[in-house]
């Protein structure tokens, strides 16, 4: 009779391990996922990643015309586990994967009285890496609106792939931009050398 207790509870035990544990172990993976026709799905939790930068009114062309709008901000977050990766090699490891959040920027509201605050979101993009899906090793993935999976940008010469290919200071990342992961780039020796045309 104990035996059969005990073998019970064991197997109530492996059960109630087996459900919890796989949930536990996706909540905590961050990697990209894909739909069967190579559409990345949108991560719904990017912003509780790694924030490692933001800018204000950037622009890597000609400057806009309209001097009236307000300048918007970039907020790039990336993947913990390829950040933690990062901070230990100044290397971006397969299936890193960042998002780049554009939001719109007020100088109006509330209490301010000068400078900018963020407004609501105007899109997303995603940059992923993944050495065996993209020739170039990576991908770009314009999110439009609410949609919640995005084509590759293609074909892998597009311009965010040039220039992210010609102008990346770390592996086709614009780490040059994110303070505190350029220091650790700079000890690891793996900044590459800036083109002539970009200083």
């Amino acid at each position: 009779m104990k035996r059969i207790a005990t073998l019970i509870l064991s197997i109530a035990i492996l059960i109630v391990f087996g459900l919890v544990l796989p949930a536990q172990t996706q909540s905590k993976t961050n990697g990209p996922v894909f739909l069967s026709d190579n559409q990345l799905v949108r991560p719904a939790n990017y912003r509780e990643w790694i924030w490692v930068s933001s800018g204000l009114g950037m622009t890597y062309g000609p400057r806009e015309q309209s001097g009236s709008a307000e300048p918007r901000f970039d907020n790039v977050f990336v993947t913990p586990e390829a950040y933690r990766a990062f901070m230990k090699t100044g290397k971006w490891p397969n299936k890193t994967m960042f998002v780049l959040e554009i939001r719109s920027s007020q100088s109006h509201g509330s209490i301010n009285k000068d400078g900018h605050f963020q407004g609501d979101v105007v899109t997303i993009e995603a940059e992923v890496k993944d050495e065996s899906r993209f020739p170039e090793k990576w991908g770009f993935f314009p999110f439009r609106g609410s949609e919640q999976s995005a084509k590759p940008a293609s074909p892998a010469t597009t311009e965010c792939q040039a220039c992210h290919s010609r102008n990346g200071a770390v592996d086709n990342t614009f780490v040059q931009f994110y303070p505190t992961l350029l220091e650790v780039a700079k000890q690891k020796g793996t900044l590459k050398p800036v083109p002539a045309d970009s200083k």
